[in-house]
């Protein structure tokens, strides 16, 4: 059993200072078999101060828009959703939700509309609404990334079923803190300009390179008031890893830096994403799925680069762990695992090179299926930049998990 490698620093001591309420961080992510996510006080509250003017303007980096069919090849391939709840994004602090609650808009799950559905607060809208006439510029709402810090690639603001009430344009700003939580005197860097949104469509944008610095919190400011379904901010994970080299971390998970690059299919809303997620999810929908086969012979696949592959920190793989929680009656027959090293940031299923590391292995539902040194092979002093998943025939799995040490600072 491995001990977990707390990638954030421990918690502050709470000492509430208006307007921010103080809660603590989630500082701890599931890397291990015995490793849990620690949250208290999940909520937050409206602010009580105006919008906050303490913004350092963005410089030398252009904004390009990117159709929504195109979001795929653009930007999902290669980041993750940083503010995603999934992941452990928080709404923290926000200037009002009258009429949606600002968690909403970092709920995973595309929105959903319920036409004639009315609450104490008007109709019912799955997103975040405030309530007109907004006295201050904006309104606004502060998010604490999912991961300790990301850098940031593109943006998403989804005004789905928000029509006549949309924000009608929005800008984003990013602070980095160590420790502790925005408060007023936090400034706060743009790093996307005012950007026109229409109604119920999605509106992304594509920086014209990353951002040079990692952010841990995100501001959303939609000017003057209004509604959005969703937002997503699309970037790369920053880890923080332990001092010791021979600390043994989950080279696969997200905040680790892993991505799940390709996949030969996906289905029943599911994504090969959820695989490196914290935890072990609350049900299949937090999995990967792919749809039932007819053909003999078929498989299924799946190709995750591990941990800052790009920037020659490659890993030595020490324990595979593949989890069909909440697959029941559509687990897979059987998985193999394969490790590849590669100068390749997005390695083909198909490229030359791939070793099999976990022979064909029988699965069952409802398991962590659980691959020790002792039953792997090709992994002695052999260094892996990706791993490819193979179920056989189809089904679903919860999650990939792949402990090893970094091979840039292993001690060996």
């Amino acid at each position: 059993m491995y001990d977990c490698y707390l990638y954030s620093s421990p918690p502050p001591v709470l000492t509430p200072s208006p307007p921010f309420l103080a809660t603590t961080h989630i500082h701890s992510l599931h890397l291990c078999p015995s490793a849990t996510i620690f949250t208290t006080l999940p909520f937050c509250r409206r602010a009580t101060t105006e919008f906050s003017k303490k913004t350092m303007p963005m410089s030398f980096i252009t904004v390009s828009r990117v159709d929504g069919s195109k979001a795929q090849e653009t930007l999902t391939s290669s980041c993750i959703d940083l503010i995603s709840s999934a992941l452990g994004g928080r709404v923290l602090e926000f200037s009002d939700e009258w009429f949606a609650a600002a968690e909403n808009l970092i709920n995973p799950a595309p929105p959903i509309h319920k036409p004639g559905v009315f609450v104490p607060a008007g109709a019912w809208y799955d997103g975040w609404e405030t309530r007109r006439h907004n006295k201050a510029p904006a309104d606004w709402v502060v998010i604490k990334l999912g991961v300790s810090s990301g850098k940031v690639h593109g943006f998403e603001v989804d005004t789905a079923f928000f029509n006549g009430n949309h924000a009608p344009a929005v800008t984003v700003e990013g602070a980095f803190l160590h420790c502790g939580y925005p408060d007023a005197t936090t400034v706060w860097e743009e790093i996307l300009p005012m950007q026109k949104c229409g109604p119920s469509q999605r509106h992304i944008w594509k920086l014209s390179s990353p951002t040079t610095k990692a952010y841990s919190h995100v501001r959303l400011n939609m000017f003057p008031d209004g509604g959005i379904a969703r937002f997503r901010l699309f970037g790369t994970a920053v880890p923080v890893f332990p001092d010791n080299p021979d600390t043994i971390i989950d080279l696969a998970h997200v905040s680790s830096g892993g991505l799940a690059i390709s996949c030969s299919g996906q289905h029943f809303g599911t994504k090969k994403d959820n695989l490196l997620l914290p935890g072990r999810g609350k049900d299949a929908g937090n999995g990967w799925e792919t749809k039932r086969s007819r053909e003999p012979g078929h498989v299924d696949w799946v190709v995750v680069k591990l941990v800052c592959a790009a920037k020659g920190a490659p890993g030595y793989i020490e324990e595979v762990v593949v989890d069909t929680l909440h697959f029941r009656g559509n687990y897979p027959q059987a998985v193999e695992i394969y490790a590849i090293n590669s100068s390749e940031q997005h390695v083909t299923s198909d490229a030359n090179g791939w070793e099999l590391i976990v022979p064909k292995h029988p699965c069952e539902a409802d398991k962590e299926h659980t691959f020790p040194s002792a039953l792997l092979q090709n992994v002695h002093g052999k260094v892996a930049t990706h791993v490819k998943m193979v179920i056989i025939p189809d089904g679903g799995v919860k999650r990939l998990r792949v402990f090893g040490k970094r091979a840039a600072l292993a001690g060996n």
